[in-house]
């Protein structure tokens, strides 16, 4: 996205706001499921932080990282709405599915392996979780994750780290 996007999202532009719904609004929704755990809070999450930034587009002038902005709203958005983990048997032994662990279409159940492993995920740390699924289903760099929670990359990714140990240990037990 070059510069003048914001100058369109401050003025209203409907299409400026189609692109970047577009562009980011599937990542988003990835992270939120991790980070909220169903699909309709998913939604909501994502649909808040759109209507957040519309509502407030006079400051989309200062923004630098569109891609920062969104994550850091979203993440304060499922913050709101993130429900208790429920505990979990029979934790999967390959946790390199996280990977590969998609959110499968609306009205369609995952397979039991992968919603096994997000309940495990869901059990983690909220600062832990959160810099999970930024990092994998978000894709987002660890500069990015630091950015969004205010820390250095190093700290992201040392929670990168302490969530993937902790992981294993659970699947493990």
């Amino acid at each position: 996205m070059d510069d003048d996007w914001r100058k369109e999202l401050a003025a209203g532009d409907v299409a400026a706001y189609r692109r970047v719904c577009d562009r980011y609004g599937p990542a988003m929704f990835r992270v939120a499921m991790r980070l909220v755990g169903n699909p309709h809070d998913a939604e909501d999450a994502v649909q808040d932080v759109f209507v957040v930034m519309v509502r407030s587009r006079d400051r989309l002038s200062h923004v630098t990282d569109m891609k920062a902005y969104l994550f850091a709203s979203l993440r304060h958005a499922a913050g709101r709405s993130r429900r208790r983990p429920r505990a979990v048997t029979g934790l999967p032994e390959d946790l390199q599915d996280i990977r590969h662990a998609a959110v499968p279409p609306e009205g369609e159940a995952g397979d039991e392996r992968t919603e096994r492993l997000w309940e495990m995920v869901r059990r983690l740390p909220p600062k832990q979780r959160d810099v999970l699924a930024l990092k994998i289903q978000g894709e987002l760099s660890f500069k990015e994750i630091g950015d969004i929670f205010g820390i250095s990359a190093n700290t992201a990714a040392s929670r990168y780290r302490y969530a993937l140990e902790k992981l294993q240990r659970m699947a493990k037990t």
